[in-house]
């Protein structure tokens, strides 16, 4: 078989295995309601793991307090929900999503200054030093996490959904969640805007080129340096807009939720090659959609579905689903 059609496999794997799954579900509602929950959780799997794969892949940084961001990008959002309180219970759907659109920029600016200290001040000495990355990174987190309770204080904060967002469509006699949808929309919006940046804009050219010749692009005139600063602090924006709507889905936030979730992130990222956005995308779906469809068939298996999907990924391409 000729090498560039392997490149479409990847892509086919999600359809596949949705299809694979409806004979096996046995009911379409059911396929139907499993399917879209699965793709929703793998949108915020996606969202919360493209910024730490965008480190990896262009700055070679193993940042494990990643879930730092996550957890701070949830709680900051309740700075703008909790004051638009009124807009949030309103049933109407435009002030509902105006409120969390608030909500998601401030998660996303306080996340994007975060990161950038982040960067400057842990992450910047140990450069080129994986080991000293893990360990500096995850002493990062734990402090994050403690300056969370200082700030907000308690172990459970309760998050809400906004009033139109809550509840299901019915279609047929499948129930679909409203929120799941807007998931959906969200995660496959920051696919297809990371995808045209990289590969499609001068500063996704400048990055790429960065990756595969610092030295050159700083002697064209180019400040790489700023340019990866730049980078950590988008990735760490990501995770702080994953918070937001992982915190919704669970409609629960705690100081250490963002750390709880960072072992799917890994794996989703492994599965998907690292460094790698499209195939992080296809991981997270792929997983996702592993554990619903496992929950259902056969709930003692979900909870190893993840590992099982991630051996069988790399028993048959070792690097991930990416071609690096």
């Amino acid at each position: 078989m000729p090498s560039v059609p392997r490149d479409f496999i990847p892509m086919l794997l999600v359809p596949a295995l949705m299809l694979a799954m409806l004979p096996l579900v046995g009911s379409m509602p059911t396929w139907v309601t499993l399917t879209v929950a699965g793709l929703a959780m793998g949108m915020m799997i996606f969202i919360m793991s493209s910024g730490l794969t965008l480190v990896f892949g262009l700055m070679d940084v193993l940042n494990f307090g990643h879930g730092a961001f996550v957890s701070v990008g949830a709680f900051a959002a309740t700075l703008v929900l909790v004051p638009m309180q009124g807009w949030v219970e309103a049933d109407s759907l435009g002030m509902n999503l105006a409120a969390l659109g608030l909500a998601i920029v401030m998660a996303m600016a306080v996340t994007a200054i975060l990161g950038w200290a982040f960067e400057r001040v842990i992450i910047m000495p140990v450069y080129g030093q994986h080991l000293k990355q893990i360990l500096i990174t995850m002493g990062g987190m734990i402090v994050v996490e403690q300056l969370i309770h200082v700030i907000w204080g308690g172990d459970h904060h309760p998050m809400p959904l906004p009033t139109a967002l809550r509840g299901a469509l019915v279609a047929g006699d499948a129930a679909i969640e409203k929120y799941r949808l807007l998931a959906v929309a969200v995660g496959v919006l920051v696919f297809i805007v990371l995808t045209l940046v990289l590969n499609r804009t001068k500063l996704g050219l400048l990055i790429r080129a960065g990756v595969e010749n610092g030295e050159m692009v700083e002697a064209l005139g180019y400040r790489i340096r700023r340019l990866f600063v730049a980078v950590f602090a988008a990735g760490s924006a990501l995770a702080g807009l994953g918070g937001v709507m992982w915190g919704l889905y669970k409609e629960t936030l705690t100081a250490s939720m963002g750390g709880e979730v960072m072992v799917m992130v890994f794996i989703t990222i492994i599965i998907g090659g690292l460094g790698s956005v499209s195939g992080c995308f296809i991981g997270a779906l792929l997983m996702a959609l592993t554990a619903n469809y496992a929950g259902f068939l056969a709930p003692k298996l979900a909870l190893v579905s993840h590992i099982v999907l991630m051996i069988a990924i790399l028993l048959w391409r070792p690097a991930g689903l990416s071609r690096k």
